[in-house]
């Protein structure tokens, strides 16, 4: 009979055996790449001593029958619950020391699982992928295995903040659960991901490419939009991640956490007043007026490489999380395209999935002209935006600093009729159908083109019309603006509105769900 110490030793090995991993020489070939281990990252990644792991010795029902397949000791991933910042997350971690961190049927089943016990306890997931792909020893097990995780991402999208991070190579099916989460980070220099590698597009195009090229962090934060963060290192992603969750709420029926924000609400800022340029074809930094509206001008950029026309980030507001969606004037004037189409449009939808208040900052000359624009799609794109600004119910506050011109103004939310609660104007506001000069040339055609000196005529109504309508005031005298204020006093005013709107209640109509325009 065995007795109960020689039952604790057992136990004791084969944990033992769980825990170093690949062995030696793996985990040291996978510190030689930059990359810290599976286990390296959780431990680093949750408050010391909280992560307590779960299904550790789940293993493949196939590893008897399947030759090739070695002892693949949890699975290739290790999976638990633990503390970030003294809140409950769940997480997996794929083990790329470990058959490469190859999914099959169990595998997939951990994740599964520990996804379930997120939207049970109602606690963001964070995944962190490190797999060489399917395990084709299990031949299509592992494809129906991909698409019970693809559903899962699916059906609690919305419910739970799921997150993520890219921390090697991540191809083929693979990719398609990153893809469904509501962000991704990836690590410079030690992550890739793709559909098909360099070599299948080298064999079927003849084009030539390297990974880093093809799907590097960099390619899919600055061209495919793919990835929303970057960073140096496994550390600094992890740390970034848990930044992030500082911004967020656990699931979708709370609200974010709120800081203590010990400064003078009263406080004004002249430096405001001095932003806009005399000018109005010269451009500003819009991060200047940002950091000062934010809480001590901190606030974490969303896809800060792509579509840099528009500005979106998180930051703090008196303690609580707001969202920022704003024009960037340094940047193709701040005109709207179609890359900002869908990167403003996805992140209005999750702040509105997770309770998160919106704050709109316009100067917004139109949308931008061309061929490839239109022919892309630009109308679909903006139709994005207006979508998602009329399904969201969370507070929304919008501030118009200077140009805001014809459809661009709706698209970003500087009207009443697109559902936004509260919108104040600067002096310097300028809002119209058009911008002044193609306004004049298009009333005044026939006046000037009779005119003595048409030159003349045309600088004499322009003068008139800017005097007139190139201001706030009109869209005031409608109601169409609640407020023009003192720019020096915005902060103030905005933590006002919001303040008032935290008691807002509005719901869509009864419906199986909208069709936004894809």
């Amino acid at each position: 009979m065995i007795s109960a110490n020689e039952k604790l030793e057992d136990l004791n090995r084969r944990r033992k055996k769980i825990e170093e991993a690949g062995g030696t020489k793996r985990v040291e070939k996978q510190h030689a790449s930059g990359k810290m281990t599976a286990r390296e990252r959780l431990e680093y990644f949750f408050d010391e001593g909280t992560f307590l792991e779960v299904d550790a010795f789940v293993q493949s029902r196939e590893m008897s029958i399947n030759v090739g397949i070695d002892e693949v000791y949890s699975e290739s991933v290790i999976v638990g619950y633990g503390k970030v910042g003294g809140r409950t997350v769940c997480a997996f971690s794929q083990d790329f020391t470990i058959s490469g961190g190859s999914l099959g049927e169990m595998h997939a089943k951990k994740i599964c699982k520990i996804m379930d016990l997120a939207v049970k306890i109602g606690a963001p997931v964070v995944g962190l992928n490190d797999s060489g792909g399917a395990r084709i020893q299990e031949g299509v097990e592992s494809l129906t295995a991909y698409g019970n995780i693809f559903f899962k991402n699916v059906r609690y999208s919305g419910v739970i903040p799921q997150i993520s991070a890219i921390m090697g190579p991540c191809a083929g099916g693979a990719v398609y659960s990153p893809a469904l989460t509501d962000f991704v980070f990836m690590v410079e220099k030690t992550s890739q991901m793709f559909i098909t590698g360099p070599q299948v597009i080298k064999t079927v195009t003849g084009e030539i490419i390297d990974q880093e090229q093809l799907g590097g962090a960099m390619t899919h934060n600055s061209v495919s939009g793919c990835a929303q963060f970057m960073f140096d290192s496994d550390k600094e992603c992890l740390d970034q991640i848990k930044k992030l969750i500082s911004f967020l709420p656990s699931n979708n029926t709370e609200k974010a956490l709120e800081m203590e924000y010990t400064g003078d609400l009263n406080e004004v800022f002249p430096s405001l007043n001095e932003i806009i340029p005399d000018n109005p074809n010269k451009s500003y930094d819009m991060f200047e007026i940002i950091k000062v509206l934010v809480d001590n001008g901190d606030y974490m950029e969303y896809l800060p490489h792509f579509a840099k026309n528009i500005i979106t980030c998180f930051a703090r507001i008196n303690g609580r999380t707001v969202g920022i969606i704003a024009n960037q004037p340094t940047v193709m004037a701040g005109c709207l395209n179609i890359d900002a189409g869908d990167k403003s449009s996805k992140f209005i939808r999750t702040c509105d999935s997770f309770n998160i208040p919106l704050l709109t900052i316009v100067d917004v000359p139109g949308f931008l002209p061309g061929v490839n624009q239109e022919h892309g799609g630009i109308i679909r794109h903006g139709a994005k935006m207006l979508y998602a600004y009329s399904e969201a119910t969370v507070p929304t506050v919008t501030l118009i600093t200077r140009k805001c011109y014809g459809g661009a103004c709706l698209a970003m939310a500087a009207s009443k009729s697109v559902g936004i609660d509260m919108i104040f104007a600067w002096p310097t506001a300028e809002i119209a159908v058009m911008g002044a000069e193609g306004a004049v040339s298009i009333m005044y055609r026939n006046e000037i083109k009779n005119a003595e000196n048409p030159k003349d005529k045309n600088k004499e109504l322009l003068d008139n019309y800017k005097k007139e309508f190139s201001n706030p005031y009109q869209a005031a005298k409608n109601g169409l603006v609640d407020d023009v204020i003192d720019p020096s006093t915005s902060r103030q005013r905005i933590i006002d509105a919001f303040n008032m709107l935290e008691g807002k209640r509005d719901k869509l109509p009864a419906k199986k769900h909208g069709n936004i325009p894809l």
